[in-house]
Formats: C-alpha cells, sequence, structure tokens
C-alpha cells in the first residue's frame, strides 16, 4: 500500500485551484462553462446598475475569440487595498472571495454572493486586460496564463496611463483552449441573456456586438417585466389586454410583479431574485401565491361571485391561464443548493404577501372590469376542476391508473438503482426488453404519437393510456399544479431515459414527452431525472472490426481513418437493431451517449413549447423559418 503522509497533501496556491477544478466553479467546461465566464463580467456590470450607478453595458464578440464587457458604472476601485496594502483592482482579480459583496454597504443587492467572479473569469483565460476609467484617470491591467499579471505596480499601485472624462470598467478576455472543450463563444446565447436582463432592469441600455458579422443589437426596455409577460404571451390568445404590475418595498426588501391572463389551462410563473432566474421558485413565489388567492376570494365574496355557502377559489383556480413574473430584489438572499435555484429566505414570503395585497387592491379598485375577468376565469377553472376531480377519481382508484400493460419492470426495486427507458413501438421494445441488464432497466414501448398535452384539458391528459403508462412507470403521482398527488420522494427510478429513433417522427415523439414533463412533472426536469438516449445513425464495418457513428459528420471523420473494404449500414430506426446491438450502443452505461435535459432559460423554453406545440400556426411557421438553418435546439 501506498503510503499516506505530509508529501502526499497537495497545497493550491492562488488561482491553482479553480484551473485544477473548474466545474467547481462554474459548473463544467463545456459551452455552458464558457459562457458562465461572461455572465460573472456582465453581473458585475449589473451590479453597479442594481446599486444606481451604471446605465449601460456594452459586450463585444471580438474576431480573436475574446469577449470584452464596458459599463459605465464608478470604475472597480484602484486604490491601496488596507489589508493587503496593493491596488484593490488586483485583489479583485487575483484573490477568491474578494468583493464589495460581503456587506450591504457597497451593493445593496446582488447577484453574485460568493465573490469569486472575477478571479476565476481570470484564472480560466490565456489573458485577460481590465481598463478602469475612474477620477479622471484610465488604468490598465493585464494578466496572463491563468491570472499572472504582467504589469507592474509602483509602490502597490497602477499607475494612470491617461486622462479620461469616462467612467467604468471594460474587462476583455480570452478562455484558455487548454481547459475548455471549446472557446466558440455563441452569440444567439448571448443575446437571450442580455434580452432577458434588459426586462429585469429597466431602463437599462445593454449592447451586443459581433466582429465577426457585423450585427450590433441594443435592448431597452422601459415597461421591464410588464414587456417581459407581453414577450411570453405574444403567441398566445389573451384573456384581457391589461398586463397587471404592481410595485413596493417591505422590509427593505424591493417587490416587483407582473401578470396577464391567457385562455390556456395551464400556469406560468416565472420568478427572479436579484436577476437570478429561481426556476424552481422559492418564497417569493410562495408569498405571490398566498396573497394572490386570498385577495382573489375576498373580492368574490364581497361581489357576490361566490355564494356564502360555495367553497373558495383553490390556488389553481385563480392561477389557470396566468402568466406572472415576481421579481424581488434582496439584500441579503439565502439559496437552497450551489444551483440558486430557489429562494429560501423566510422574510421573502412576506414582503411579497405584503406588498403584493396592498398595491393589488389599489389596482383592483380601479380597474373592476380586469377584477370580474379574472374571477369569471377563476369560476370556469373551478367548474372544470370539480369535473377533473371526478375523472381523477375513477382513474386513481386504488391509487393505480391502468396503463398500457406493457411495461417490463426491473428486478431491483430499490428507486436510486432503476432506469425507465421510454422507446417507441413494440419493435424497439422487443429489442429494449431483450437486450437491457433486467436488473435496473425498466422498459416502457409507448405506442404511436403521444398525446400533445400542450392542447388538451388536464381531464383528457390523465385519461390517456400512454401517459397514464408513464405516470405509474415513475410512481411520483401526476401533475405539479394539477393535484396533490404529486410527490417526487416517491419515485420508482433514478432516471428516466427517452429512447427514440434518430428520425423526424422520433424527434417529434421526443418533443411531445418533453412537453409532458415540462408542463406537468418540471420538477423531474429541475432534479436531472429526464435524459435522452443517443442512437447511433450509422454502423460501419471495416474487416472485424465494426464502430458506430451518431451522426454524418462522425461518419466522415472516421472513413479516412478506415483500411480495407468498409461497410455501412444506416439505421432507420432502433427496431433495425438486434438486442447485441441496441445494449452495446444506447443502453449500457459504459457505451452509450446520454443527454441530460436541462432548462437552462426559463423564458425561452416557455415560449418555444407554446410556440412549437400550441395552437396557433403562424407563430409556428414564422418560428421555423427564422431558426430552420441556425436551430440548435436540444430535444
Amino acid at each position: 500500500m501506498s503510503d499516506y503522509n505530509g508529501s502526499s497533501v497537495r497545497i493550491l496556491e492562488g488561482l491553482e485551484a479553480v484551473r485544477v477544478r473548474p466545474g467547481m466553479y462554474i459548473g463544467s467546461t463545456n459551452s455552458r462553462g464558457l459562457h458562465h465566464l461572461v455572465w460573472e463580467v456582465v453581473d458585475n456590470s449589473i451590479d453597479e446598475a442594481l446599486a444606481g450607478y451604471c446605465t449601460a453595458i456594452n459586450v463585444w464578440l471580438k474576431k480573436d475569440g475574446s469577449i470584452t464587457v464596458l459599463d459605465n458604472g464608478r470604475g472597480v476601485p484602484v486604490d491601496r487595498h488596507p489589508d493587503k496594502l496593493i491596488a484593490t483592482e488586483r485583489i479583485l482579480f487575483t484573490v477568491l472571495h474578494a468583493g464589495g459583496k460581503f456587506d450591504n454597504d457597497t451593493y445593496k443587492v446582488s447577484g453574485g454572493l460568493h465573490g469569486v467572479g472575477a478571479s476565476v473569469v481570470n484564472a480560466l483565460s490565456s489573458w485577460l486586460e481590465v481598463e478602469v476609467y475612474r477620477d479622471g484617470k484610465l488604468y490598465r491591467d493585464r494578466y496572463e496564463k491563468g491570472g499572472n499579471p504582467t504589469v507592474d505596480l509602483v509602490d502597490g499601485l497602477l499607475v494612470p496611463i491617461a486622462d479620461t472624462d469616462k467612467r467604468g470598467t471594460k474587462v476583455s478576455f480570452k478562455p484558455d483552449d487548454t481547459i475548455f472543450e471549446t472557446v466558440e463563444f455563441k452569440a444567439d446565447i448571448i443575446k437571450k441573456r442580455l434580452r432577458e436582463l434588459s426586462f429585469l432592469n429597466k431602463g437599462l441600455l445593454l449592447t451586443f456586438e459581433d466582429e465577426n458579422t457585423g450585427e450590433k443589437v441594443e435592448y431597452y426596455e422601459e415597461e421591464g417585466i410588464v414587456g417581459l409577460v407581453r414577450e411570453l404571451n405574444k403567441t398566445k390568445d389573451i384573456l384581457n389586454d391589461d398586463v397587471v404590475y404592481v410595485t413596493s418595498k417591505s422590509n427593505n426588501i424591493e417587490v416587483e410583479i407582473a401578470f396577464q391572463y391567457t385562455n390556456e389551462f395551464t400556469e406560468t410563473i416565472l420568478s427572479y431574485c436579484n436577476n437570478i432566474n429561481t426556476v424552481e421558485g422559492g418564497t417569493h413565489v410562495s408569498g405571490f401565491k398566498t396573497a394572490f388567492t386570498r385577495i382573489i376570494n375576498q373580492y368574490a365574496r364581497e361581489i357576490g361571485a361566490l355564494k356564502e355557502k360555495e367553497d373558495n377559489f383553490e390556488g389553481k383556480d385563480v392561477r389557470n391561464g396566468i402568466t406572472a413574473i415576481v421579481l424581488v430584489k434582496h439584500p441579503n438572499p439565502q439559496y437552497e443548493g450551489q444551483t440558486k435555484t430557489k429562494l429560501g429566505n423566510s422574510d421573502a414570503r412576506g414582503a411579497v404577501d405584503e406588498v403584493f395585497s396592498v398595491e393589488s387592491q389599489k389596482f383592483f379598485d380601479r380597474n373592476i372590469e380586469t377584477l370580474k375577468s379574472i374571477i369569471d376565469n377563476a369560476m370556469k377553472a373551478l367548474k372544470l376542476r370539480k369535473a377533473e376531480e371526478k375523472v381523477r377519481t375513477n382513474l386513481l382508484a386504488n391509487s393505480k391508473l391502468a396503463g398500457n400493460g406493457k411495461l417490463a419492470s426491473a428486478s431491483s426495486k430499490n428507486p436510486d438503482e432503476v432506469e425507465l427507458i421510454l422507446v417507441e413501438g413494440d419493435s424497439a421494445g422487443g429489442s429494449a426488453k431483450q437486450g437491457r441488464d433486467r436488473s435496473f432497466q425498466a422498459i416502457l414501448p409507448l405506442r404511436g404519437k403521444v398525446l400533445n398535452v400542450e392542447k388538451k384539458e388536464v381531464a383528457k391528459v390523465i385519461s390517456n393510456t400512454e401517459i397514464q403508462s408513464i405516470i405509474n412507470a415513475i410512481g411520483c403521482g401526476f401533475g405539479e399544479g394539477y393535484g396533490d398527488d404529486f410527490d417526487i420522494q416517491k419515485r420508482k427510478v433514478k432516471k428516466v431515459i427517452i429512447l427514440t429513433d434518430a428520425d423526424v417522427d422520433g424527434s417529434h415523439i421526443r418533443t411531445l414527452l418533453l412537453t409532458f414533463f415540462h408542463r406537468y412533472m418540471p420538477e423531474l426536469i429541475y432534479e436531472g431525472l429526464i435524459y435522452r438516449g443517443v442512437p447511433p445513425l450509422y454502423k460501419v464495418t471495416s474487416g472485424k472490426e465494426v464502430r458506430y457513428c451518431y451522426s454524418d459528420r462522425e461518419l466522415e471523420e472516421l472513413k479516412p481513418k478506415l483500411k480495407g473494404k468498409i461497410e455501412i449500414q444506416r439505421y432507420k430506426g432502433l427496431g433495425e437493431m438486434n438486442p447485441e446491438q441496441l445494449w452495446e450502443t444506447t443502453l449500457n452505461p459504459q457505451t452509450r451517449l446520454l443527454k441530460q435535459i436541462t432548462i437552462e432559460d426559463a423564458v425561452m423554453a416557455d415560449e418555444i413549447t407554446n410556440v412549437l406545440m400550441g395552437d396557433k400556426v403562424e407563430p409556428r411557421r414564422d418560428f421555423i423559418y427564422e431558426n430552420a438553418l441556425l436551430a440548435e435546439i436540444d430535444l
């Protein structure tokens, strides 16, 4: 056995820890992690805007693959740090957990919490340059090869290189290609984030320029989150033209809420805290829901819409068809988990409840017709819910749905071991059942196209045989927001793998399944339980060697590497594979290719789902025309 002693312990100095374990700081070294670097720098500028010192942010995508972010804020401090006795700017870009976000004096609210943004970006860049415009002087600092300074300090301080009438900070950096799997920034990803930030920061001008294409786009929203609600509902049939907007401050927490009703069966509530999209909601959303239900019931009683002996509206009744944005600015946000997807502050619940209760009554007292339309919509939803409850009672008899009877269960009953694999058709199902590892893999063949839940009432959704089969097999119950029986703790599986053919029909079935999960079991996606299996397109045989290719590009790259006669078989579907081939290519955990389904952008997820799966033909056609050649939607 090898010795374990003092020499076995390695001490990582400075930014070295970031370069050794980048995933700990930015999540991954793929495209998502790459763009996280941009968000870290932009968020620093946004914090200046939240503090009231910045009105414009520019982002340039340079021809050499670097990124530049410029703001007109105060400029990072360049004076001597009282503890380290050198320029504060140098501390900010070379020391982890150094920043102005650990007290409530410099930044009242901030998206960044850990003080690692600037230094992490520096550590993971081949070079980074900072220009500071402050107090009439221009200062420049530069770092190379993971944060090593190349500018000498004089008596510990930066020497100004010019006079200037500007103010602000400009950060330029080029990611290190020895760390990242790709160093190619995607203009569309950056533009989507800047667009979202413009809605969340009313009156802030965000500009994006791409030197590779000459494109220049400006984002500026005078209406803020009201504009975001209009954007989300632009492809939907709206119930009324009014977008209700309320805002105020309670307990030093700023609250903004905007909502509008559509003729939909689902609710869409997007929430943010200090510009961070809390996709799993949290206490601020709970406060909104509680106050909203109470206020609408109160008004319904007052105007006689609900009689004395009638039950109150439930939350899902008053929110049926709503599109709402809940935005809070909190001086000390506490998130559940490192992913910052759920707000945990109890005071946020009280602040949102108080603000909405007071300000919404002011609005409704002046806009009675809007109030009546909301109550009428809630009444329709209540009647529909009671009808659906009868359907549920019948279908959920003995706590078990009928299903299609085709599930081949795994022998293990441990929910942390079992994989549920959804396949299309009996042919692929037969091969999968024979080729699987029965100890932990369950196979559920689905018959025909899955129901498009975007166009159906809840009662019709849960009456569908294939949907029932999926609900049974997963075991969590049904319908977050539509029933009290959904409980992710009751899951029977650790993974749900969608395995469909690599053709148009397969993509359509996969999209229909994802629409179902997105609308009725979103927590499965948030918790990372949904995957898609990637089947090979080609089987390539050269002598005794057999290889599989998953794309045309992969096939073309493989051909020159093979010698002798080459045989190429293109798979039209999973049913063409025998059980051994299916195991080797798509079922074997050691060799298969899985992609986890995530919702990186809740706004775009909701918008695209509604456009592609909704009733309106015109927006869907326009979307396809505009995006057909550029689409990289991972379905």
